[in-house]
């Protein structure tokens, strides 16, 4: 096996897949860390979840005396590929001496039942689990790996507290599927919660039907639709593509549309409500620019704070790369970070499972809690805990008189608080001119990563307000927040902020973005609506990220109304979510003066990484 080093601010961890380590050995002696096993493979073996639905597996078995750990994969895409853009094969860790289960989850593909979107994860999850357990030449140990949503069907077993389960490895996962996957600040996730039924959740599973072929082939037509048709329907709640009308296709996705609010139908599959219950140690595995970033990142915060034992808090682990949705190479959006941002996550996650599920004495136990890879300095940084101790939150204020519209205009940053008479700036929203999204939260119709914002910025709707160039390198590593004090003509609308690094040549890359739904300014349990003209206080979130911008560039605040499609465009009418079938302009007003501040708060480190 091919062993690579990965620098970790200043420490050199080498990532040793199954390297053999001295002394370590598995239960009852079988497939210690570092040896390698030929198996057996068998197809789409049943297991009966309580409720009597049968689910298929495919079962990857170690020849060899005694018994072995388990690993288990649970997913809606196809147990053939086993997520096989990401990981490697299953084959991988059979060879490693790990009984490998690879699951469709229920209502997909190979498996009965029907498919609806988080619903019957935890209890299928569990009983997998306890199944897989007591297979043949199974010690009894149970490990569990996947991204995306095959991190969900990991944390909610995991939140029922299997017996026989040991150790997750969600990735590029969430923390709550109301807040962070589904809507964010209040604002749907409209590219997301539309592209994944039509080219995966509701194509695959309408498969089964008589006239499965039939409603394949037009969703496959509606995918390639989306941008110039499609994401422009109205009603939200009538979204022809997934066939409101008929709810075997997928009747979840009306669901979502019908609670714009975080009630009681999200609150049942939340994570970050359930760390108490969850009892065993997790390895969360991220990037900077992945949908789901934030809840990845809380996961670990509230596990290491929360979680149900002393293990599960002491023994979790975070690893951030500078990655989109399923990423771990160099390259991301128009940035290319250098080798040290290449992971194997073959090699971490061995590493990982050698520790807990075998006993393996590698040190997995003894790393630091933290590691993240700082943008703009391209090096590892780790820590104990997150957000870093000693963090400086340092809010920049906006400036203008009243002229920060585009690129070109007068808006700038600084540390020094408004003064008297400053105007405040203003700009008209139109929603069927929407600011396009280009970068940031990898989506499948959104380009991922950092972009360049320059043709953006040009755009009258848009204010830019900058700093001068940077005297000296600026860490920003931790949570991000903009503060608004700003008020519109209409009785809802959204708030939307960007924050990029500015460099010498005046591209202007995108490190992070956010949106606030006006009505779910002060709770997203319960929406209200503003009085036009008012001026009322709203707090955006972007999100954490590492990131030094380097002396001689600028950081650079957008904010707008729009984010479209990756978010859906608010139509400004205070309208019951989802029934609009047009649209109004409103007229915003973004105040910074001494009494209404306006800032963006960013975390710097006292001593930027070396």
């Amino acid at each position: 096996m091919t062993r690579r080093r990965l620098s970790l601010g200043g420490a050199a961890v080498v990532l040793a897949g199954a390297a053999a380590v001295p002394g370590a050995s598995a239960a009852n002696g079988a497939g210690a860390a570092g040896d390698r096993c030929e198996f057996t493979v068998q197809k789409d073996v049943p297991t009966t979840m309580r409720d009597g639905t049968v689910l298929r597996s495919n079962v990857f078995t170690p020849k060899g005396d005694g018994d072995f750990p388990v690993i288990l994969m649970r997913l809606p895409y196809n147990k053939e590929r086993a997520e096989n853009i990401f990981y490697a094969d299953p084959d991988f860790y059979a060879k490693a001496c790990y009984l490998v289960v690879v699951q469709d989850v229920r209502g997909q593909y190979k498996s009965d039942g029907t498919f609806y979107a988080y619903r019957d994860e935890a209890t299928d999850g569990y009983d997998t689990i306890e199944w897989a357990a007591r297979l043949p030449r199974s010690n009894g140990k149970v490990g569990m790996y996947g991204f995306s949503y095959p991190g969900l069907t990991q944390w909610l077993p995991a939140t029922l507290r299997p017996p026989h389960l040991v150790t997750i490895v969600p990735a590029f996962t969430s923390s709550d599927i109301y807040d962070g996957w589904t809507y964010e600040g209040g604002a749907l996730y409209q590219s997301f919660t539309q592209s994944w039924p039509l080219f995966s959740l509701a194509n695959s599973s309408v498969d089964r039907l008589p006239d499965g072929e039939k409603l394949s082939a037009e969703m496959n037509q509606a995918s390639g639709d989306l941008f110039r048709k499609w994401y422009w329907y109205l009603p939200l709640k009538k979204f022809p593509p997934l066939y409101p009308k008929d709810e075997r296709v997928a009747p979840y996705f009306y669901d979502w549309i019908k609670h714009p609010s975080n009630d009681s139908y999200w609150k049942r599959w939340s994570i970050r409500d359930r760390y108490p219950q969850v009892q065993v140690p997790s390895l969360n595995y991220g990037g900077w620019y992945d949908i789901f970033l934030n809840g990845t990142v809380e996961n670990f915060a509230g596990m290491r704070a929360e979680g149900g034992t002393l293990t599960a808090r002491q023994g979790t682990k975070m690893l951030i790369g500078p990655w989109t949705h399923g990423g771990s190479g160099r390259r991301t959006g128009a940035i290319d970070f250098g080798q040290d941002a290449v992971v194997s996550i073959e090699e971490v996650q061995l590493r990982w499972f050698d520790h807990w599920l075998k006993g393996a004495r590698n040190g997995a136990d003894k790393d630091p809690a933290v590691k993240i890879f700082v943008m703009g300095a391209n090096k590892w940084r780790t820590a104990d805990s997150w957000p870093i101790p000693g963090t400086a939150y340092t809010k920049y204020y906006l400036h203008s008189n009243g002229d920060a519209n585009t690129i070109t205009g007068g808006g700038t940053l600084s540390t020094s608080p408004p003064a008297e008479g400053e105007e405040p700036d203003r700009y008209r929203y139109d929603p069927d001119n929407p600011v396009p999204s280009f970068g940031g939260r990898f989506q499948a119709s959104v380009p991922g990563g950092p972009h360049d914002q320059r043709l953006i910025e040009q755009r009258p709707d848009v204010l830019v307000y900058s700093t001068p160039p940077l005297q000296q390198d600026t860490e920003v590593t931790g949570p991000i927040s903009v503060t608004l004090y700003a008020s519109s003509s209409a009785r809802d609308t959204d708030w939307t902020a960007k924050l990029t690094d500015v460099h010498p040549d005046g591209s202007s890359m995108l490190i992070r973005h956010g949106i606030q739904r006006a009505r779910y300014r002060v709770s997203l349990e319960k929406p209200s609506l503003i009085r036009p003209g008012k001026v009322y206080k709203y707090t955006i979130k972007l999100w954490p990220t590492s990131n030094v911008f380097k002396a001689g560039h600028r950081i650079r605040l957008e904010v707008s109304s729009s984010n479209f499609p990756m978010f859906d465009r608010n139509p400004n009418t205070g309208h019951e979510f989802g029934t609009d079938r047009g649209t109004r302009t409103a007229d915003q007003t973004i105040r910074h003066d001494p009494e209404y501040p306006s800032s963006v708060t960013l975390p710097i480190m006292p001593r930027p990484i070396d």
